[in-house]
């Protein structure tokens, strides 16, 4: 992952513009530690903190198009981007073997018509100095993360987070997933509109159509001239990730499979308290596949510590996302120091195939399939947001083929009833038998476990018991006036929001943050499906107690 900072429609001193351009590139810089590079002129700053992936000698930005001069930074992959390089009519002048250059002369040639042909993980900004205009652009399901804001003179500002515009904006928003922002006429255009969204999908499942577009999803997001590892909770989900990359493993994409790989040997991780259910199952799946296997160990009072900083770095005080990304920031410490600079996870998976546990009580094909598409439209304020993040804070690039544009398309385009998981059936039955063999059994079919659970028990009830112990009855009776907006419901989430009230100060940053009762991750309108669920407040899989089987 790379930072991106654009400020548009300047109407102070440019010098004293560039100086706060700096400074906001400095608050995102963990994000590319590699190298920094800032464009501006009496107008408009262009800043980019590059984590270099592909191309690491000659991929600096922003990115000047010597015939145009129009100028790019962007934040992301584009694992196509060779393919489409024979998509191109006109000759240009290439300057680096980096996957974004391509973004620039596809608009060229494409104008804004080719966001849908870029398979990949983007947020970008491209500027037209001639026509005075410029394009900011975020992927399909907002896996890169994009924020905008305006301050009191009107000047626009677009950043990879929102720490870096928190002090200087009056108004902050979460840049939208799937759209592109037209500079000029000052609006918002959806560019991804995928049928399945729309209509009730009616195509037959096919187990190995499914098993090959999930593995093809993979296999192009291997593109990488730096190590890279493997994350394992000991779960359905990353587990077949690994497995998938490991099988692919030895041979050089970008060659067409004909050169040996830069890094064959795999190096996979898995995080949790001592003798943690995920550590023991990762264990397992890592022998299996015969990855070089590195387990992190935290203690709880190591997660309470950087409780804070997991806030400061996610820009969220959502419950569920706290608990889950603290272990897993805590591991992309040690995996950074191991030299690995990206890494395969297995996000997406539960919200596709309907696999949190809640599922179980979907009344119906179509409202099973209503719910999948509602959890996919919150990632970028969830699970995406959390696996980007908490990584990203470290210099770590996290790439989630669940969620690849293709693969999506392919697999929200089943029949839900296929997917369904009524009673005591298995979640993800197709899934698993799509891959049967690719896994030991006994993580092939192990329940779904969330995982800010499976790293261990005790690291959710040690929370809610600090938590319960540090809020008092008063304040939590008294958060309405405290928090009138987004108002915190219960005392972990008021510890919380106490803590990014401290952290971010724009009257609107806690606007960024979806609030609203939930049951193991569900939605507000799913909540509804049980009668079971109005009884509980608590997003922990472990809440659906008639479904949910220790392990």
């Amino acid at each position: 992952m790379c930072g991106i900072v654009g400020i548009f429609g300047i109407k102070e001193p440019i010098e004293e513009a560039r100086q706060k351009a700096l400074q906001m590139a400095g608050l995102i810089r963990h994000r590319g530690p590699d190298w920094s590079g800032i464009y501006s002129d009496e107008k408009t700053i262009i800043a980019h903190e590059r984590l270099s992936i592909v191309d690491v000698e000659h991929g600096a930005q922003p990115l000047i198009d010597t015939k145009t001069g129009r100028i790019l930074a962007a934040n992301g992959e584009i694992y196509n981007h060779k393919g489409l390089r024979k998509k191109l009519k006109k000759k240009h002048d290439w300057q680096t073997r980096s996957d974004c250059e391509i973004i620039l002369y596809l608009y060229d040639e494409y104008g804004t018509e080719f966001f849908d042909m870029l398979s990949g993980i983007w947020a970008f900004i491209l500027y037209d100095k001639k026509k005075g205009d410029y394009i900011v652009a975020r992927d399909h399901i907002g896996i890169c993360p994009l924020y905008y804001g305006i301050d009191s003179k009107g000047t626009m500002y677009f950043a990879s987070e929102m720490k870096a515009l928190d002090k200087f904006c009056k108004e902050v928003k979460e840049f939208p997933p799937g759209h592109f922002y037209l500079g000029g006429q000052k609006k918002f255009i959806r560019w991804y509109k995928p049928k399945w969204v729309e209509t009730l999908p009616k195509k037959k499942v096919s187990l190995k159509k499914l098993r090959l577009e999930l593995e093809k999803a993979v296999k192009k997001q291997l593109m990488s001239d730096v190590p890279y590892g493997v994350l394992i909770s000991g779960g359905l989900d990353s587990s077949l990730i690994a497995a998938i990359a490991s099988k692919f493993r030895e041979k050089r994409i970008e060659s067409g499979d004909k050169e040996e790989a830069w890094w064959p040997r795999l190096h996979s991780f898995s995080v949790g308290l001592k003798d943690s259910t995920d550590l023991k199952y990762a264990r397992i799946v890592a022998k299996y596949i015969g990855t070089v296997h590195h387990e992190i160990i935290f203690t709880v009072q190591d997660g309470l510590d950087a409780i804070k900083d997991v806030i400061y770095h996610l820009e969220t005080f959502d419950v569920t996302t706290v608990r889950a990304a603290t272990p897993m920031y805590l591991m992309a410490r040690k995996i950074k120091s191991v030299g690995i600079k990206m890494v395969f996870s297995g996000e997406g998976a539960d919200e596709v195939f309907g696999g949190y546990l809640y599922f179980h009580m979907a009344p119906s094909s179509k409202e099973f399939h209503e719910e999948t598409v509602r959890k996919l439209s919150l990632l970028s304020k969830y699970d995406c947001l959390r696996a980007n993040k908490s990584t990203a804070a470290w210099g770590l690039e996290t790439r989630v083929p669940f969620l690849d544009k293709e693969f999506l398309d392919y697999a929200m385009s089943i029949d839900p009833k296929y997917k369904m998981c009524p009673g005591k059936k298995i979640e993800k039955e197709i899934l698993r038998k799509a891959f049967e063999g690719y896994l030991p059994k006994k993580i092939l079919w192990r329940q779904k476990e969330q995982f800010s659970d499976g790293v261990g028990y005790s690291w959710i009830d040690s929370l809610k018991k600090h938590t319960h112990e540090t809020v008092t009855a008063e304040m939590l009776k008294r958060a309405k006036e405290k928090f009138p907006k987004q108002t915190p419901t219960t005392k972990e989430e008021y510890f919380y929001r106490q803590i990014f009230e401290e952290l971010f100060t724009c009257p609107t940053a806690a606007l960024t943050v979806p609030v609203g009762p939930t049951i193991a991750c569900s939605t507000p309108t799913a909540f509804r499906w049980s009668k079971e669920f109005q009884k509980l407040a608590d997003p922990s899989g472990r809440s659906v107690v008639s479904i949910h089987i220790k392990t």
